[in-house]
């Protein structure tokens, strides 16, 4: 019985013993954000390493071959009196060897040009909408004869209509 009363007795002072070192909780928090800081690092380093090997090389400015044309100057087709169009353009051509082509048809194009312009009303000509189409009819019919490249833009350097 005296052991018993010792051994009741000793129970309660044992406590368990305080584990010495980091608690397991905080092992795993410092884990878990050493694991987000080296995904960050890596992500960072794989965007920018890709953005900078994506600049594209300069390359030079490609040389644009225009070829001007003499002035149309044609009576239009309105019915609120006599008018007449004066226009200037200038062909931007995709292959400088189309120059030479361009030369040796010059009146069949022209030709070609005043009877495209001869129709137009004020109204069509003076609408911007009417103008971007009388620069795609004019590039259309002189790609139709071209064989030498091609007519990528036609700029009117004077327009007047009287």
């Amino acid at each position: 019985m005296a052991k018993d009363k010792k051994d009741k007795m000793e129970e309660p002072e044992q406590q368990p013993k305080a584990k010495k070192g980091l608690p397991m909780k905080l092992i795993i928090i410092i884990s878990i954000v050493l694991l987000i800081v080296a995904a960050g690092a890596a992500t960072g380093y794989y965007f920018f390493s890709k953005t900078q090997s994506k600049k594209p090389p300069e390359e030079k400015p490609a040389v644009i071959t225009i070829w001007p044309m003499d002035a149309f100057v044609v009576n239009i087709a309105d019915v609120g009196g006599e008018r007449y169009l004066k226009l200037v353009i200038q062909l931007e051509l995709s292959d400088p060897a189309a120059v030479a082509e361009l030369e040796q048809i010059k009146p069949r194009l022209r030709d070609s040009i005043l009877d495209l312009l001869t129709p137009k009303t004020y109204k069509e000509l003076m609408d911007l909408a009417g103008k971007q189409r009388l620069r795609e009819d004019i590039a259309g019919r002189v790609n139709n004869v071209l064989t030498k490249g091609k007519v990528t833009k036609v700029y009117f350097t004077e327009f007047v209509v009287q």
